[in-house]
This record gives structure tokens, sequence and C-alpha cells, in this order.
């Protein structure tokens, strides 16, 4: 017979080992919504084993922002194409044809990887192989990225609804119609899902059976995807306004102008009670989360890209072409780096950090990974042709000193 003392020695060491199992992040490899979070930190701790370069990988396309698991970063274009990298280096895992183009960012939960399409399907693809799972068809473009919790994703469409589908076989949980194209990446916090509309409207919906809890209309088009924190909404709009909700009713606690359209999210850091957004006003603009006062704004460009945070800094990215990294208490610079060195600069998509490691992608199919720590990028192909262009104006310098020359010996 078994003793007590025996029983209980047993007991005490199944609680050794399963609380751990039962206490851990069973997630820490999933992106499972638009820069990762609520508060849109879109960073990630490196792996022990993660060997960081700095690097270049060319495709085609307009690239999104990226998604990262497991070392693998993932992405897609304009021209269709889904793409899954080696972090390490920038290698190709493997890439997959849509048939339309892609726009927004993709998010990995699980096995999967997810992602919309101008053919206006939503993709379920195997994030090791890229092999079908599953699609689903609405009635217009994708051009969100979407949100999973707990099994179920959500995402708009053009088609002016927001879709609630599983995420393991794609069956409709439910629907929800606005009055316009839906271009807002939703959130999901607690019970609901928030997201903006081009309709003018921000809504809050029930994530059970899809009912309307509130909606605000703003007055203009609502692209944006809100940040939350505790019971706080954070969003901007396309007439310049900026709003901080209440989640739970949608009163307004606090608006802040910009001045120009705000297609950027913002960044929470809620250690400091601050929160950063772009605009197109040409700055980067630090705000307090609690009553919406300035405490810094910086000239970057345009900013149509979410900033992320990374330690003591933010990594913001511009229309212009730069990365910049900002001191997140005082908007100072700390470095900075330029793809297009002037002549070949275009438009950087929102950027995601993984340890020291900053990836973003811009308008001419180029996703770029910089190292922080050692303040350096890629060597990229737009040096070889500045360098082209320097070699052909010296050269047609001496050509015209030549000839000029000769001229002036035959005179």
């Amino acid at each position: 017979m078994i003793g007590k003392k025996n029983i209980l020695i047993g007991f005490m060491l199944i609680c050794l080992f399963v609380s751990p199992i039962a206490i851990a992040p069973a997630s820490a490899a999933d992106w499972p919504m638009f820069q990762l979070n609520t508060n849109h930190t879109a960073y990630m701790d490196e792996a022990s084993d993660f060997n960081p370069d700095t690097w270049i990988f060319q495709t085609t396309g307009i690239l999104t922002s990226a998604a990262i698991s497991d070392k693998i970063i993932y992405f897609g274009s304009t021209k269709g194409l889904f793409s899954a990298l080696n972090l390490d280096d920038g290698t190709k895992v493997w890439d997959y044809k849509a048939e339309g183009n892609i726009t927004a960012a993709p998010v990995v939960v699980g096995d999967n990887v997810y992602f919309g399409s101008g053919d206006s399907y939503l993709y379920a693809l195997n994030k090791k192989t890229g092999d079908d799972v599953w699609k689903y068809k609405t009635g217009n473009s994708i051009e969100t990225t979407p949100a999973i919790e707990n099994g179920i994703i959500y995402f708009g469409s053009d088609d002016q609804r927001v879709y609630a589908l599983n995420a393991n076989d794609s069956t409709m949980k439910w629907e929800f119609q606005t009055a316009n194209a839906v271009k807002s990446s939703p959130t999901v916090f607690n019970d609901s899902v928030y997201f903006g509309s081009d309709d003018g409207k921000i809504y809050s919906v029930g994530i059970n059976n899809g009912t309307k809890l509130w909606e605000f209309d703003t007055g203009s088009a609502v692209r944006s995807s809100p940040a939350i924190n505790n019971t706080t909404l954070y969003m901007g709009t396309d007439n310049g306004n900026f709003f901080a909700m209440n989640t739970g009713d949608g009163s307004v606690l606090w608006t802040y102008n910009l001045n120009d359209s705000v297609k950027s999210s913002a960044l929470l850091d809620s250690n400091d009670n601050s929160l950063f957004v772009g605009s197109d006003n040409g700055n980067v603009t630090a705000l307090d989360m609690r009553d919406g006062k300035l405490k810094w704004s910086t000239h970057t460009g345009n900013v149509e890209s979410t900033p992320a945070l990374m330690g003591d800094n933010i990594v913001v990215t511009s229309t212009s072409g730069t990365v910049y990294v900002l001191n997140k208490f005082s908007g100072k610079e700390e470095w900075s780096f330029m793809p297009g060195y002037y002549l070949f600069n275009s438009a950087l998509s929102s950027p995601v950090i993984y340890g020291d490691d900053i990836i973003a992608s811009d308008a001419n199919g180029n996703m770029y990974s910089m190292d922080f720590s050692r303040k350096s990028g890629p060597v990229t192909p737009y040096m070889y042709y500045i360098a082209a262009i320097v070699i052909v104006i010296i050269g047609g310098l001496v050509a015209f000193r030549v000839l000029k020359k000769r001229k002036r010996g035959e005179e």
C-alpha cells in the first residue's frame, strides 16, 4: 500500500514539473497582430543562438512590413509574391505567388502565416513550407493586417466588412458591415475588436457575435490601426486629429491636432506614459498618453509608417527614404541610415526589431537588415549606381577638356 507521505511527495513532484509548463508563454514565437501587440512595439528579443548580420534581399514591387517567428521573417509584395527569409543572413526559405497584390503585413500564429491580397482572398500558409492550408474569399481587396485571438482571425476588407473566421479551417463566425472600405488593421482587446473605416468612424464590435458595442464619427477616413493600453484606445485620422478614447464606451478623453493626415499608427510606451506617432506634417511626435500634452516633435520627413520600440530609443522610417533611431525621451537622433543615398530614395515600411537588428523594406523591392549595435547597414546596389554616375560625369568632364584643348590647338 502506498503511504500518505509517498502520495504527498508524488503530488509535489507533479506540481514541480507541471507548473513551468502552465506558466510558460505558449505563443512566444507568435506575431499575432499588426506590429506584434496592442502597444505596437514591434520588438522581439533575439534568440541566444542568433548571429546578426547586415544584409539586403532584392525582389520586386513595394514590400510590406514584416512579421517575425522562429528567426524567420515573412512579408508580401505588390507583385503578389509572399516571401519567407532567414533572419540571420536574408537567404530565401520559400516564396508563394498570390493572384493579387499584397499591401499589408502578415501575422504568424502556431504553424501558420496569414495575409490578405488584392485578389480578395485571405490566405493561410504553413509557415515552414509555404504550402496552402486554406484561403477565404471576400467581396473585394484585403488591405489590412489580421489579428488573431483565441483561435479566431479578424480582418477588414474593401468590401466594407470586418470578418471573424476560425483560424484553423476558415469557417465564418460572423461578419460586420460598415459604410465604406475597411483599411484599418483591427486590434483585439478584452472582448472587443476595434478598427476604423473609410466611412469616418471608429468601431468597437463584440468578439463573440459581431454585435456593435459603440461607434464614433471622426468626420474623416480612419486608416490607422488602434493602439490600446489599459482601457484607452489611441488612433489618428486622415484629417489630422488624434484621439484618446475610452475602450468601454468610446468617449473621447483628449484630442491632439497634428495638422495633416495621420496614416501612421501610434507606438505606446506605458513605462514612460509616452506615445509616438507620425503624420504627413513631416514630423514624428511624442505625446503624453495621459493628457495628450506635447513632449517633443522631430522633423524626419513625412511618416506614414508606425514607429517601433528599441530600449531607450524608437525607430522611425520616413517616406523620404531614411531610417531614424531617435532617443525616446528627447527625440534626438542617435543614428540614421539612408539606403537610397538621396538619389534613389523611396518610402520605407514600418520597421520591426529583433534584438539590435532593425528590419525594414522599401518601395523598390528591397528588404534591409541593419545592426544598431554596430550602427551599420548593408551596402546597397544604389552605391554602385551612384559610383557609375560619378564615373560617367568625370569621364564626360575629362573628354570635354580634351576636346577643348584639341580645338584650341587647331586654332
